[in-house]
């Protein structure tokens, strides 16, 4: 059990049953990872092969999840008094002796910001697959895979005692042309009326308010889960003739509800939109990208290979590498974002957008308040009604779900060039070139082109592009890298 994690036993004095539980978590001992497989070759020519698997794994509680939701005690001071502004080491510094105050239960109930399940699930995944592979004349193999995964307890950031002020029965009706004043005046919520709910504390759930929490309190519950299915095809060609390649294509889906925990990107919120309701955030994963195809190859030049005795001729003219690959892979998917604490819970962190099928999904709009006769707004009024995701504001009810948005697809070229020069039979050097996208293609696509790390996610440019109401909204060309053109140089010496 990480260290961190066990500090929350330092906050048993706070406990309220059925709604704080702070001790040393307990960790699960039953977690059985059993593995099957199978492979069957039919007949005697052995180029057939028919494999299918079906396996369980455990991931690992990390510690980062404890550091942050510690309890009060564990940034409890010691004040000490009395002394001056200098030589406080050499004066004595904090004595042996010296406690810090205690602080009483409900000082400590006030204080909480942070908890962690007292029985910690393991994130845990079902793998299975099933594959046949084919030995096509002397050197291609072809290969036709499926896998699927199912994974669960993953941790999920929320915030336990907020819930929402707006709801389907109160939220503030959004239209994309201008009703009549009657209508207007015929509406029974104010925005006014929902904030005054909102300043009220109608955002933080009743059983907490009751026993004196008064900060938000965060914690890291195992309750994600995700699915993925993926049918792949691979041609693999070995040495022959100077030539080697691989070729794959992979169609896959995969969906969860909750992608980052810690704020990792501004992409995928790290908290549902709904603390109190997990399974509205079910969706395409961020990590989800439907087609990927890759095609990388070898080839020698076949100039003065064999039978050359012109030592000259073979290790200038001839000894040359070729080697392209070739990506395609679509884009990332983003959550459209309001921008603001739309359903008044307190936290914009995942409030989304309100969603318009007609419209174009490229474009996004703002909304401007609409006043009854007493001049409280009660309605609002989207400002392009020709755009496809409208910034929701506040005491709106938001319709889009999470990863709506599409960025732009890696298409991609790389290309190496390699001469090699024979020294004697063993060894040789190798002299080259390598260029990451060599055709300088502008590709703003939210991330490197060989390196699944994020970039830049977390600027507030990248914030601005995912919000209808901003003019960079979904213009990825104005806040990512177009990944332009690399080169590097390589020398090698083998023996």
């Amino acid at each position: 059990m990480p260290l961190g994690i066990q500090q929350q036993n330092l906050n048993v004095a706070a406990n309220v049953p059925g709604l704080l539980n702070f001790a040393a978590p307990v960790p699960t001992n039953k977690n059985i990872m059993p593995r099957v497989g199978i492979a069957y070759s039919p007949g005697r020519s052995g180029k057939t092969v028919f494999r299918a698997g079906f396996g369980t794994a455990y991931d690992q509680i990390r510690d980062n999840l404890g550091l942050l939701t510690v309890p009060p005690e564990f940034s409890s001071t010691v004040d000490v008094t009395g002394l001056n502004q200098g030589n406080f080491l050499a004066n004595g510094g904090i004595a042996p002796n010296a406690v810090a105050s205690s602080p009483t239960t409900q000082q400590l109930i006030s204080e909480t910001s942070g908890i962690m399940p007292h029985v910690l699930l393991r994130p845990e995944v079902i793998t299975w697959n099933a594959d046949v592979q084919h030995v096509v004349g002397e050197n291609l193999t072809l290969d036709l895979r499926y896998v699927g995964t199912h994974a669960y307890h993953m941790a999920v950031q929320d915030q336990l005692n907020r819930q929402s002020v707006v709801t389907a029965a109160n939220a503030l009706p959004v239209y994309f042309s201008a009703p009549s004043q009657a209508t207007l005046n015929g509406l029974p919520n104010t925005l006014s009326a929902l904030t005054g709910s909102y300043n009220a504390l109608g955002n933080i759930v009743p059983a907490y308010a009751a026993v004196g929490v008064n900060g938000i309190v965060t914690s890291y519950q195992p309750w994600g889960s995700s699915s993925y299915n993926g049918l792949s095809f691979q041609a693999n060609y070995r040495f022959h003739n100077g030539l080697q390649f691989v070729g794959a294509y992979t169609w896959s889906h995969d969906l969860d509800n909750s992608t980052a925990d810690v704020f990792s990107t501004y992409t995928t919120p790290r908290r549902p939109q709904d603390p109190r309701n997990l399974t509205p955030d079910w969706s395409s994963s961020a990590l989800d990208h439907r087609q990927r195809l890759t095609y990388a190859a070898v080839y020698t030049l076949p100039y003065f290979q064999h039978g050359s005795s012109n030592w000259f001729m073979k290790n200038i003219v001839g000894n040359w590498d070729v080697a392209p690959i070739y990506t395609y892979q679509t884009g990332t998917l983003a959550t459209a974002q309001a921008g603001t604490d739309a359903n008044l819970n307190g936290d914009s962190a995942g409030d989304r957008t309100i969603v318009n099928p007609a419209g174009n999904p490229m474009i996004g709009s703002g909304t401007s308040p609409l006043k009854n006769s007493a001049g409280q707004t009660v309605a609002f009024l989207v400002s392009n009604p020709s755009a496809g995701y409208i910034a929701t504001p506040k005491g709106a009810l938001a319709t889009g779900g999470r990863n709506t948005l599409m960025m732009n697809p890696i298409d991609d070229i790389d290309l190496s060039l390699i001469k090699r020069f024979n020294v004697t039979e063993r060894m040789a050097l190798q002299f080259g070139i390598q260029a990451t996208n060599i055709f300088n293609h502008p590709q703003y696509t939210g991330g490197f082109l060989n390196d699944v790390a994020a970039s830049g996610q977390t600027s507030a440019n990248v914030h601005n592009a995912l919000i209808p109401s901003q003019t960079t909204f979904a213009q990825w060309s104005q806040v990512f890298s177009s990944n332009p053109r690399g080169v590097q140089l390589l020398a090698k010496f083998t023996f």
